[in-house]
């Protein structure tokens, strides 16, 4: 394992880290469904997997295909600071617990299982989170900017449209007919419509969700394409079993647990906690010093938004060069369009069907396009 130090990198490093404020929590949760990437990058046991850290909660996911090792990297010290906490819960805490401490279930007791991990945190961890009882207090899966926006969401915008029984039954989910007649009488409302289109703008968002600078390389209506994504979630897919859309309108999972959270890959992560490193650099720094051929598996998150398309094309060649043959890459589009270039088609071929497909059942609606890259001999 991995320390980390509390200094997030040079504006060199990375064009995100000279455009955003690297000192917050600013997901305390994985946005991305796990089901998705594992799909995707079908890591066989053995494998040594690259991750953007985030939360951390993919990045344990990974964990449960039995790798040799997987590799964590963030900017963000705040954020290894989530996964370090989770590692500990890991560690000391039964799967119950876990959930009561992420926020999943309810809890009175959420300071005491804290104390139980303390002593597995290293003290750039244990600093942050001894100096922030408050979000502990209140589960941290909802620690973050993010969750906070979804959090003045829920409690503030969602009660001027619909009360808690027109959640619950959204929530119910049923047959797919059961699903778009309820959606399409009773949840899309004009007054939906209209309060989605504003607090979903780029302008509100990237003043209380995400980092102003990451709407840089957006075209479009983002509101317009999350409430398309939104209703697919809503009718094509069932809510019942969608930790997200869950945690959107409660402030909990429910029974719908994301797959780091679910019991069965609970003891899994847990018994190859010891595979797992991490580190707080840019990806391209931390590629800088990677020697070739390292991964089988890279998840990517949905970093490639907030760079310039030259950039992006720099670092694809970058990762690829890291890669074994065969190996594969998986990321995310939120709103701005970042796919493998046409001059890397001797080094990537797209896996776009199977994409396609699993954007398909993408619980985490938020994305727009999910790109699979598979490296070439």
């Amino acid at each position: 394992m991995t320390a980390f130090t509390p200094t997030a990198p040079t504006a060199t490093d990375s064009e995100a880290a000279a455009h955003a404020d690297f000192s917050m929590i600013r997901y305390a949760q994985c946005w991305e469904d796990a089901d998705v990437l594992l799909a995707a990058l079908n890591p066989p046991p053995g494998a040594r997997c690259l991750s953007i850290a985030s939360a951390g909660d993919n990045t344990l996911s990974l964990l449960a295909n039995d790798p040799e090792r997987v590799t964590a990297v963030d900017l963000n010290p705040s954020q290894l600071a989530c996964l370090a906490l989770r590692v500990a819960a890991y560690r000391e805490l039964e799967h119950p617990e876990l959930l009561e401490l992420m926020g999943s279930r309810d809890s009175t007791r959420r300071m005491a299982l804290y104390r139980k991990c303390r002593p597995q945190l290293e003290p750039a961890a244990l600093q942050f989170w001894d100096a922030h009882p408050a979000l502990i207090e209140t589960g941290i899966g909802g620690a973050g900017r993010f969750e906070r926006y979804f959090a003045t969401f829920r409690t503030k915008v969602l009660p001027l449209v619909h009360d808690r029984s027109r959640i619950t039954q959204l929530l119910t989910g049923g047959s797919p007919e059961i699903r778009r007649r309820f959606y399409d009488s009773t949840w899309n409302t004009w007054r939906w419509r209209m309060i989605f289109h504003l607090f979903f703008s780029r302008f509100v968002m990237g003043r209380m969700g995400r980092d102003p600078s990451f709407f840089r390389y957006v075209e479009g209506s983002v509101a317009s394409r999350i409430i398309q994504r939104a209703e697919h979630a809503a009718t094509a897919l069932d809510p019942s079993n969608n930790p997200y859309l869950h945690w959107i309108l409660t402030g909990k999972h429910g029974d719908a647990l994301p797959h780091a959270l679910q019991p069965d890959v609970f003891e899994k992560i847990r018994r190859n906690l010891d595979r797992l490193e991490w580190h707080c650099e840019s990806l391209e720094s931390f590629l800088g010093r990677t020697p070739p051929g390292s991964f089988d598996a890279f998840n990517l998150s949905d970093i490639f938004e907030y760079m310039a398309e030259d950039r992006f094309h720099h670092l694809l060649a970058q990762l690829t060069d890291r890669a074994r043959p065969g190996a594969r890459m998986a990321w995310w589009n939120t709103l701005a369009h970042r796919r493998r270039p046409d001059s890397m088609s001797d080094r990537l071929r797209s896996l776009t069907g199977l994409a396609e497909k699993l954007h398909h059942g993408d619980r985490a609606f938020f994305y727009c396009a999910f790109w699979i890259e598979e490296v070439l001999s």
